[in-house]
């Protein structure tokens, strides 16, 4: 086992501060430095230039550089002729283009028993600009709010942004009941001053999806608790388990809820930067977006083609693809020793799974295995510190079969090669 200078050496690659890190338990942790891009950049960094091999970036929700994920012929030709039309090379309205407002409320609304107006929705740079004004909407002096562990680490850092100074608080997702949300630890987390819980579903990084009576659970702690139901849905529809895609929309009359989503992962084009945040309930998200960026306008005017016009087939393909290769890396790990799954993904686009760094010769941690691996074999993939397990790792198995194979097969091989000796 590596020293403790080393370890903060290793740390501050990836923009950890060592002395701000909590450390919950042994494979627990949060921080407040940390970002996917960040420590996927740094992970870049590590590789071996002179291994001729091609890079596997197996690290990140972006499939869309690999030919069988391209998005639809519809969204490329609404943007092109939304963009021919030249009515939309303008700044964008504050709130979205009304057209493209509408246009996602119509496209939520058809899985809802309740119908959204246009007003209800506000649209944004991405998703991650939904969660930042979020955030930004709900703070106040003493707030905190519950998110959960593993999870997407944009909301901590946004939630501990300057002008927010929200309290995070982590309740834990549980492996052994499929990626639960711990509810007796969300009760005995919340008190006066929690505003909100997130909730991930389609879940990254873990894979899962809610069932309709888990997230009516949900609702309902919510609802005793006083507090808003956040909840992240970028991932929606995209579920190939046997447990459907609900909203939690569903339960609007239980809670209030805030949702968030984009086009970003379900029409596979996160360079677009087109999400949306809807609210029936919040007043003040105008202001936060008289002071924002906003999305690029001939974008916003393809969305209402985009939203109507993608047809079945399309999605069709890409869930049968993501289905296909969940199969690939499930049945792949089995393979390994040192790496474990212990639930096989239903939705979104990763897999968490536990490392067991004690069969491992000269790897002390999740951060030196993947740093390691990015140089032996130039495969990336997401150390689970980042999204708060240690000793976990996050694979993103939407890729091309072969390539996800090839994968695979390499971080097999790194493993064997580090095996401690019998």
């Amino acid at each position: 086992m590596e020293n403790e200078s080393l370890l903060h050496q290793k740390l501050s690659l990836f923009g950890v501060n060592p002395k701000k890190e909590e450390r919950h338990n042994d494979n627990k942790t949060t921080s407040s430095a940390v970002t996917i891009r960040g420590v996927l950049t740094s992970l870049k960094d590590n590789l071996n230039e002179k291994d001729k091999r091609p890079v596997i970036h197996l690290g990140h929700g972006d499939p869309s550089a690999f030919p069988c994920f391209r998005t639809s012929t519809v969204a490329e030709d609404a943007v092109v002729d939304a963009l021919r039309t030249a009515h939309y090379n303008c700044y964008s309205p504050t709130l979205g283009v009304p057209s493209a407002r509408r246009g996602i409320a119509d496209y939520l609304n058809r899985d809802l028993p309740y119908k959204l107006s246009p007003e209800d929705v506000y649209l944004t740079l991405g998703c991650s600009q939904a969660i930042e004004i979020s955030l930004s909407v709900l703070a106040r002096p003493g707030a905190n709010i519950l998110i959960p562990r593993p999870g997407y680490p944009l909301y901590e850092i946004h939630a501990a942004g300057s002008n927010n100074n929200l309290e995070a608080r982590h309740y834990d997702l549980l492996p052994e009941k499929r990626w639960e949300v711990d509810l007796d630890g969300v009760e005995a987390l919340a008190d006066e001053n929690t505003v909100a819980i997130v909730i991930i579903n389609p879940g990254n990084p873990c894979g899962n999806v809610f069932s309709y009576q888990h997230l009516q659970k949900i609702a309902r702690t919510a609802r005793n608790l006083g507090i808003i139901v956040i909840a992240d849905e970028v991932y929606n529809h995209l579920a190939f388990g046997s447990t459907p895609y609900v909203p939690m929309g569903v339960f609007g009359s239980i809670v209030p809820v805030i949702t968030l989503g984009s086009i970003s992962k379900r029409w596979i084009v996160p360079g677009w930067r087109l999400g949306w945040l809807v609210t029936r309930f919040v007043d003040s998200i105008k202001g936060c977006l008289n002071a924002a960026s906003h999305p690029v306008t001939f974008i916003q005017a393809a969305v209402p083609r985009i939203v109507d016009e993608t047809n079945e087939a399309f999605f069709a393909k890409i869930i049968g693809l993501l289905k296909e290769t969940a199969d690939i890396c499930y049945e792949r790990i089995k393979e390994i020793p040192c790496i474990t799954c212990p639930v096989k993904p239903q939705g979104a686009m990763f897999v968490m799974v536990k490392l067991n760094v004690s069969m491992l010769e000269d790897i002390g941690d999740d951060l030196e295995f993947c740093l390691k691996l990015a140089k032996e074999e130039s495969v990336i993939i997401l150390p689970g510190r980042t999204v708060g397990m240690k000793n976990w790792l996050r694979i993103a198995f939407a890729a091309e079969p072969a390539t996800l194979e090839d994968g695979l097969e390499r971080i097999k091989a790194f493993c064997q090669r580090h095996a401690k000796k019998q």
